[in-house]
């Protein structure tokens, strides 16, 4: 078990910012000059999508994936050299926050270097050509962790990078074995002590449809060996499920409860409403009071909290990985809320106390954390809707944490005003 993990992981914030798509200019100045921004939010720690270029040799789209990587070691040229790289990261230093990069190490695109130096350390087909085990990754090749040489080089990569960058992103983590992680986690804590490690968990029917294939994929009981935060995609089909009235609140919550029990005391979820693979908060919650609603929600939830580019912004249109493809900075501006949210995740009881998650009559997530003597309350509405809300807190008036407003419960029953609520309850 990665038995280090910190829990007040829980108390923060991860940003991801795609450099590309970041900005009209696409590069790493342009990022830092917005880290008093970034950091204004609350950011502890900004993750940055690949740093590193991409291949030509298949691409989708007229850019390429950033995770069809030609070569692990270089920069990509379009977000600028080197040097600008690490006067970035020494700037996101300065201003008190940590730097994850990411780590794509199950592929790369087919004109890599190491394709072209090593192709004894790829996965082959049965013509002897390279190719990869999942079928829409058409623009990047497998590589072959049976090959020793392989790990020696890849841990090797990860110990340049950790001179300068506190930690990793690891995409697709489960289908790299575990092994591996292991001994890169322990040859990375040389350089780099206290390196965080993210894990891209994936969906159970992913593990179930690779697995039926005969291609190794960890859970995530078992990527909590070596990480010490983990996607929430355990749950994501049952969140997309209620949210488009094809499954239900009340089977989502259970499944978020459930996690208190099946995974280590120590568990980090990392929460986000979403990422660069998935659509924007703002598309699934159209009406401005229900993303209200939703953003809190996800900032209560135990684990730590992400915020993808944008998201500050109110931005519906989810950019492209393979274009350029700005991000959309003119909508409603969030920043204040999310300002306040970030205030109250500071709590202790965040960290530190059981949680458990109901949906209540009406499709109202109502969430409670209790530890010791203390508890904090969440109620939040999906829809945005009004009504009156059964609860089991005492009668009188609270002060809801989010914007000071009172909140009165009479007779076991809150009335809920359509915004989100926290109390100290």
């Amino acid at each position: 078990m990665a038995v280090t993990t910190p829990i007040s992981l829980r108390n923060g914030l991860i940003y991801s910012v795609f450099v590309r798509n970041y900005s009209e200019e696409g590069t790493f100045e342009a990022v830092r000059r917005d880290l008093d921004r970034i950091r204004a939010l609350g950011t502890d720690i900004i993750w940055l999508m690949p740093v590193q270029p991409s291949g030509k040799a298949g691409r989708k789209g007229s850019l390429g994936s950033p995770y069809a990587i030609s070569d692990y070691r270089k920069i990509n040229p379009e977000f600028g050299t080197m040097d600008d790289f690490v006067r970035l990261t020494e700037d996101i230093h300065a201003h008190g926050m940590k730097v994850i990069i990411d780590v794509v190490y199950n592929h790369t695109s087919p004109d890599s270097w190491l394709a072209q130096n090593h192709p004894e350390w790829f996965y082959h087909k049965g013509d002897g050509s390279l190719g990869g085990r999942v079928g829409d990754w058409s623009d990047v090749v497998d590589l072959d962790y049976s090959k020793k040489d392989l790990w020696r080089y890849q841990i090797g990569t990860l110990k340049m990078w950790a001179q300068y960058v506190d930690g990793f992103r690891c995409d697709v983590a489960p289908i790299v074995p575990g092994d591996f992680w292991q001994q890169a986690r322990a040859e990375v804590e040389q350089v780099r002590p206290g390196a965080l490690w993210l894990a891209e968990s994936v969906q159970p029917r992913f593990i179930a449809w690779a697995r039926s294939r005969g291609i190794s994929m960890q859970s995530d009981a078992e990527i909590y060996q070596n990480f010490d935060i983990a996607y929430d995609y355990d749950i994501y089909d049952l969140f997309k499920a209620a949210i488009t009235g094809q499954g239900t609140w009340q089977a989502y919550a259970e499944a978020v409860t459930g996690q208190e029990s099946i995974y280590p005391a120590n568990y980090i979820k990392l929460r986000c409403l979403e990422n660069h693979d998935r659509a924007r908060a703002h598309f699934l919650f159209p009406d401005a009071r229900a993303l209200r609603n939703m953003t809190a929600f996800n900032y209560f939830q135990k684990g730590i909290t992400m915020l993808y580019n944008g998201e500050e912004r109110s931005a519906v249109h989810h950019p492209t990985l393979f274009d350029k493809d700005t991000v959309d900075w003119s909508g409603e501006d969030i920043t204040p809320l999310l300002q306040r949210l970030r205030e109250i995740k500071r709590a202790p009881i965040f960290a530190e106390g059981a949680y458990q998650l109901e949906a209540l009559p009406g499709d109202y997530l109502h969430g409670t954390y209790v530890y010791g003597e203390e508890r904090m309350t969440g109620i939040f509405s999906p829809r945005g809707c009004t009504g009156a809300v059964a609860v089991d807190l005492p009668d009188g008036q609270y002060v809801n944490l989010i914007g000071g407003s009172t909140v009165e419960v009479y007779e076991g029953v809150l009335s809920f005003a359509g915004e989100p609520v926290i109390l100290k309850a």
